[in-house]
């Protein structure tokens, strides 16, 4: 038999080994071609908008974080001021309530002249009780002879006096108390020149 006559003699179906492809096998099996620089260019737009995306995002994340550092130092910033101011109103409250023993331990002690032994008692007790206040930062305001300060002083009454210039703290009637120079306690009573 003639090859040609082999060829048609064939049964159709897959292809033995060795045999050529038929033409219409080779076209099937070809995917269809697509430009590859047209889909490379969508790739490239998509990869660069969600770059985008993630940098604004980013940015977003670091800014919410700077917000929240700042209010949380602000938060600590209150939290330490309102501590401190917290301290001062209780040395403040405790230091009233000494002040007025101290007042009345001093008025014992002048009106105490003839018993040595209550007067040593006295002394005892009124020195601790300044201890106290001393270790709590509370300072005696004792303005004689200074310049009148309505912010330090409570004026009771007004004097001549020959000699001072008028304005001038000439007898402190009640001690004053500040707490460390700054707050004041309880002003000092007295009489002014006038």
């Amino acid at each position: 038999m003639s090859s040609t006559q082999d060829e048609s003699a064939r049964p159709a179906g897959p292809a033995a080994a060795g045999d050529p492809p038929s033409p219409a096998t080779t076209q099937e099996t070809v995917p269809p071609t697509t430009s590859p620089t047209g889909e490379s260019e969508q790739v490239d737009r998509d990869f660069e908008a969600l770059l985008a995306d993630a940098h604004k995002e980013k940015e977003e994340y670091l800014e919410l974080a700077r917000r929240t550092k700042a209010d949380f130092e602000n938060f600590r910033k209150r939290a330490a001021s309102d501590v401190q101011a917290a301290q001062v109103r209780g040395k403040v409250a405790v230091a009233r309530e000494v002040i007025d023993a101290v007042d009345n331990l001093e008025r014992a002690l002048e009106a105490a002249d003839d018993g040595a032994a209550l007067r040593e008692g006295v002394e005892m007790v009124l020195s601790g009780l300044r201890e106290t206040l001393t270790r709590n930062g509370i300072e005696v305001v004792d303005p004689k002879g200074e310049k009148f300060d309505p912010t330090k002083h409570e004026a009771l009454s007004t004097q001549p006096v020959e000699g001072t210039e008028s304005g001038v703290v000439v007898e402190v009637l009640q001690k004053g108390y500040a707490l460390l120079g700054d707050q004041l306690v309880r002003p000092a009573r007295v009489v002014v020149s006038a």
